[in-house]
């Protein structure tokens, strides 16, 4: 038979017990997926991802046309990226090979597409690297999201070394 006493010792332990779980619960961080396959589980903290670009260290922008992502590079190191874009489709395609940047224009208009090219620098000619939708394929030029558009734009001058690599 139980008295006041004990009932109240017992309501106690109990009471104690489900404070310390809920304690430790909280105490206990979350798992989280990996920043990237492989990585660590840090939840909170920016991804820590090593990226190599595939081009040489004149280069201050490389662009890849296999895997559609592009850099930007200051002696040999990357700064910003990579980015997703899109090049040239069949019968339309980006050549790959070194060239320096001509000229850029913040808002170009493309009298052979009549289309806008916002940020567009341009590296090969008629070829240049602008906003545009990376979903799809373009007549040689290399489309890029707006953020990578306007951060290509600020860091190439005339002069500067474009990579383009297979």
């Amino acid at each position: 038979m139980s008295t006041p006493r004990s009932r109240r010792r017992t309501a106690g332990r109990v009471l104690a017990a489900t404070v310390a779980a809920a304690g430790l619960t909280m105490a206990i961080p979350a798992q989280a997926d990996p920043l990237w396959p492989g990585g660590p589980n840090v939840p909170g903290l920016p991804a820590l991802i090593p990226t190599v670009a595939p081009c040489g260290t004149s280069a201050r922008a490389c662009l890849r046309l296999a895997t559609n992502e592009a850099w930007l590079m200051e002696e040999g190191r990357v700064v910003y990226g990579p980015s997703p874009i899109s090049h040239g489709m069949p019968g339309y395609e980006t050549p790959p090979g070194v060239f320096r940047v001509a000229f850029k224009r913040l808002y170009h208009w493309s009298t052979m597409h009549h289309a806008p090219m916002h940020f567009a620098v341009f590296f090969n000619g008629d070829i240049a690297t602008h906003i545009g939708p990376v979903e799809h394929k373009s007549h040689g030029c290399i489309r890029m999201t707006p953020e990578g558009a306007e951060a290509t734009y600020n860091h190439l001058s005339p002069g500067d070394v474009v990579e383009v690599v297979p």
